[in-house]
C-alpha cells in the first residue's frame, strides 16, 4: 500500500505545480496588452490546466484509496479537516478554470495584484494539510 501513498504524493506535488503556476500566469496576463501576448497566455493556461487537473484528479483517487484502505470510517477530525481544505482546493481549481475562460475571451476583470494574492491560497492550504497529515493532531 506504500506504493499508494507515494503515487497520492507525486500526483499531489503535479497538481500544486499547477495551482502555484497559473495564478503566476494570470499575473503576467492581467498586465499583458498585446494580442500576440494574449494568444500565448491562453494557450500555456490551457496546457497547463489540463496537466494540473489530471494531477488533481489522480491525487484524488489514490487518496481516496488511502482513506477507504486505512481511515475509514472517518472519524480522525485531523483528516475531517484535511478533506474540507482538499474541497476548497477543487474549488480553487474550478475557479482558474473560469478565470482562464475570462482570460480567453478577454473578459478579465482583475489586476495582476489580485492575482498576486488570489495566488496565496494553494501555498497556505498547503502548508495547513501538510501539518495536519505529519502531526495529526488530535
Amino acid at each position: 500500500m506504500l506504493w499508494v501513498k507515494g503515487l497520492h504524493i507525486i500526483f499531489m506535488v503535479t497538481w500544486f505545480a499547477g495551482l502555484f503556476y497559473l495564478p503566476r500566469l494570470f499575473v503576467y496576463h492581467a498586465d499583458c496588452h498585446d494580442e500576440t501576448g494574449h494568444q500565448r497566455f491562453v494557450v500555456m493556461e490551457r496546457k497547463l490546466y489540463a496537466i494540473m487537473t489530471l494531477g488533481g484528479l489522480l491525487t484524488i483517487l489514490f487518496g481516496l484509496w488511502l482513506l477507504l484502505r486505512w481511515h475509514w470510517p472517518l472519524t480522525e477530525t485531523w483528516l475531517q479537516i484535511k478533506l474540507l481544505l482538499v474541497a476548497s482546493l477543487v474549488g480553487y481549481h474550478l475557479w482558474c478554470a473560469r478565470l482562464i475562460r475570462q482570460f480567453r475571451d478577454g473578459q478579465n476583470r482583475h489586476s495582476g495584484k489580485f492575482y498576486r494574492w488570489f495566488n496565496e491560497f494553494p501555498a497556505i492550504t498547503l502548508i495547513i494539510i501538510v501539518f495536519l497529515a505529519v502531526l495529526r493532531p488530535a
